[in-house]
């Protein structure tokens, strides 16, 4: 793999244990990275044991919404294990309401987990990364960050993609642009990953005309494999990227050209 080696860093992942959390996780260990898995309850452990995993990788439990919890738990693993040499953070906010039914409780709700905690995190750790002199960071945007959902694809039962999601998600790209100008002549290196259409296993067995829609709005006429999305941000953490600061790397198979 040449320059993609990541042999003995250390990277984490916030919300390591969900649907590409989990791809994004195995190719960095494939990679030879230390890979530190924080997601809800105990589900970083459950993901652990189902992959066999060795003690590269470390499971964490974390709810890192409130800005105290944040703190502590960067203060709590920094003391443990050591200034990240890379960091994801994947988590994310979204009501489920359509736009009648939203109300202003949802949004703040949501884009408080998906924007307020994610920029909490990330200044920290990036102020942590600041003092070691060198560090990688990659946020997670969404192709709905960039455009609108298609409502033609959303038929019943399907829901169209809530106003909210993609409201949090343009704000993930400024948010990586702005962070990755402050952080720049500090070694400290920022990035953001748009996924296009990547439905989870249980959306494309119970919902095939719907994967069927979203297949045909793709110019490459498929829906994304997770290891697309984990490859792209192996790519951003390793030293192949390091002349790459505040890009917003899209995945999306042509979704958004036109």
């Amino acid at each position: 793999m040449g320059l993609l080696e990541l042999d003995k860093r250390s990277i984490w992942v916030i919300g390591g244990a969900g649907y590409l959390g989990q791809s994004i996780v195995k190719m960095l260990l494939e990679s030879g990275a230390n890979v530190l898995c924080a997601d809800l309850d105990n589900k970083a452990e459950d993901f652990g044991i189902s992959i066999n995993a060795d003690n590269k990788f470390i499971p964490v439990s974390a709810d890192v919404i409130d800005e105290e919890e944040i703190k502590s738990f960067v203060q709590e693993n920094i003391q443990k294990y050591g200034v990240p040499n890379g960091l994801v953070i994947l988590t994310f906010g979204a009501s489920g309401k359509s736009l009648e039914e939203l109300s202003g409780e949802d949004f703040d709700m949501a884009n408080h987990i998906g924007l307020t905690a994610t920029f909490l995190m990330a200044r920290s750790i990036g102020n942590e990364m600041e003092k070691a002199g060198h560090g990688s960071i990659v946020l997670f945007s969404s192709m709905y960050g960039l455009v609108s959902p298609d409502p033609d694809i959303y038929k019943p039962p399907m829901e169209i993609n809530p106003l909210e999601y993609g409201v949090g998600k343009a704000g993930i790209i400024q948010m990586t642009k702005y962070l990755a100008v402050f952080y720049a002549k500090k070694g400290v290196r920022f990035n953001c990953i748009s996924p296009g259409p990547f439905p989870n296993p249980s959306v494309q067995k119970k919902y095939p005309d719907f994967v069927k829609r979203l297949e045909q709005k793709v110019p490459l006429g498929r829906i994304g494999q997770p290891k697309e999305v984990a490859g792209a941000v192996t790519f951003l953490l390793s030293d192949l990227a390091s002349f790459i600061t505040g890009h917003n790397l899209v995945v999306d198979g042509g979704w958004t050209c036109w």
